[in-house]
C-alpha cells in the first residue's frame, strides 16, 4: 500500500480521546471491541470523552489499565461496527523500514507523519520499544504505528525531550499480551500489577493491593477517587451543569472546556490566572465589503453586556472575560447564558447579512 492509501484506511479507526487531564489518541480493533491508547492518556479517570470518524461524541468506560507497558483500553460504543485493523507480527519491523504514525497532536483532528524505524529494539526500563524519527507530538499518544503493508506494529508512547524526532513505539507483542491477560476480564475493569505484572479484575482487589504480591496498585487506587474538580473549576462545572450542559462530555484538559450551541463551539479555560476566558469562534470574514461589517460589530458592542466582538485572524469572535473573584453561581449563569445565546444569534446574523462563511474550525 503507498502512504496516502495507509492514511486513508485509518481515518476510521482513530479515536480521539479527552479526559479532565488532557488529550490523546486510541485506534480500534473491532475483533475485541476494544479502544487502544496509552495508560498515561487515561490515568485517573473512570471514563473518557472519545469521538471518531462513525460515531458523535461520548463518554466510555476505561475498562483496563497497564501501567507497566503504558496500555489501556476503553469500550467502543455500542451499535458501531469498525472494520478490522490487522496486528503485524513484531519479528517483522526491521531497522530503516518505512512507517506511518497516527494520532491527533495537540488536538488537532487526524495528523499522520512518515518516517523510518531508526532501531527495532531499543531497550528501556525493561522494555524493547520500536525507536522511530518519525514526528510524534503530544496529543500522538496512544495512536498506531503503522507500516507499508497497512498493518499495526506499534503504540506510539513517548518522546526524548529536546530530542530531534527521537519518538518511540510499543510493540505489538507488548499490546498482545495485554490483550490476552485481559480477555477472560473482558466484562470488567482490570488491572495489571507493575510488580508481579498479574493482571488483577476488580473483584480481587484488596484495598487497592495487589492480592499476588502485595504491591499498591496506583491506577486502581486513582480510579476509585475518580476526578473531581475544585475551586473555580467547581463552580464553572456547576453553572454549566444548571444551564444543561453536560460537563463530562465538555470536558478537554485541566481547567477546559467545549461547548456546543447550535452550529458554534465555545471554549472556556481558566489557566488559574484569576480570570475564566469564554471564547466563541462565529463566522469567518467575509471576502469583500468588510468594512461594513467592522462598523457593525463596533456598534454592538456599545449594546453588549459582559460579552465583547472582535476578529482573531479570519474568524469573529464573541468572548467575555469573567473574574474569578465574582464567579458565583447567579451571576455565572447569566453571563454564561448571554454568551451562548449570543453567539448563536450573531453567527447567524453576520452569516444572513454580511455573507460571512460558516466558521469551522476542525475537520469532521
Amino acid at each position: 500500500m503507498d502512504i496516502h492509501e495507509i492514511i486513508n484506511s485509518y481515518q476510521s479507526v482513530i479515536i480521539q480521546i479527552a479526559t479532565p487531564y488532557g488529550t490523546g489518541t486510541g485506534f480500534c480493533l473491532n475483533e475485541h471491541k476494544l479502544i487502544v491508547t496509552n495508560d498515561h492518556v487515561v490515568r485517573g479517570v473512570k471514563e473518557a470523552v472519545i469521538s471518531g470518524k462513525l460515531f458523535k461524541k461520548v463518554l466510555s468506560q476505561v475498562c483496563y489499565n497497564d501501567p507497566k507497558y503504558d496500555v489501556a483500553f476503553i469500550r467502543i460504543p455500542d451499535g458501531v461496527d469498525f472494520p478490522e485493523r490487522k496486528l503485524a507480527g513484531a519479528d517483522t519491523v526491521k531497522d530503516g523500514d518505512t512507517v506511518v504514525a497516527i494520532g491527533h497532536p495537540f488536538g488537532l483532528n487526524y495528523t499522520a507523519t512518515e518516517g523510518i524505524v531508526s532501531k527495532a529494539n531499543r531497550m528501556h526500563n525493561g522494555i524493547n520499544y520500536i525507536q522511530i524519527d518519525a514526528a510524534i507530538n503530544p496529543g500522538n499518544s496512544g495512536g498506531p504505528l503503522v507500516n507499508t503493508e497497512g498493518d499495526i506494529i506499534g503504540v506510539n508512547t513517548f518522546v526524548i525531550a529536546g530530542g530531534d524526532n527521537l519518538g518511540f513505539a510499543l510493540p505489538v507483542n507488548y499490546l498482545e499480551d495485554s490483550i490476552s491477560e485481559y480477555i477472560p476480564y473482558k466484562n470488567t475493569f482490570a488491572v495489571r500489577c507493575s510488580s508481579c505484572l498479574n493482571v488483577i479484575p476488580e473483584s480481587k482487589f484488596d484495598n487497592d493491593y495487589c492480592p499476588e504480591c502485595g504491591t499498591k496498585m496506583e491506577s486502581a487506587e486513582l480510579k476509585k477517587k475518580g476526578y473531581k474538580p475544585s475551586g473555580a473549576a467547581s463552580r464553572i462545572e456547576k453553572i454549566l451543569e444548571s444551564l444543561g450542559k453536560d460537563v463530562k462530555i465538555s470536558r478537554r484538559g485541566p481547567n477546559y472546556w467545549e461547548i456546543e450551541e447550535g452550529s458554534i463551539k465555545i471554549y472556556i479555560s481558566y489557566p488559574q490566572s484569576g480570570f475564566i476566558s469564554c471564547d466563541a469562534f462565529l463566522c469567518r470574514l467575509p471576502k469583500q465589503n468588510i468594512a461594513p461589517l467592522y462598523e457593525y460589530l463596533l456598534k454592538e458592542n456599545f449594546n453588549l453586556e459582559n460579552a465583547v466582538l472582535s476578529i482573531k485572524g479570519q474568524f469573529v469572535l464573541l468572548s467575555s472575560i469573567i473574574y474569578e473573584y465574582y464567579l458565583e453561581l447567579e451571576s455565572g449563569m447569566k453571563i454564561f447564558k448571554n454568551l451562548f445565546e449570543k453567539a448563536d444569534y450573531y453567527d447567524d446574523y453576520i452569516i444572513n447579512n454580511f455573507n460571512a462563511s460558516p466558521g469551522i474550525l476542525e475537520e469532521t
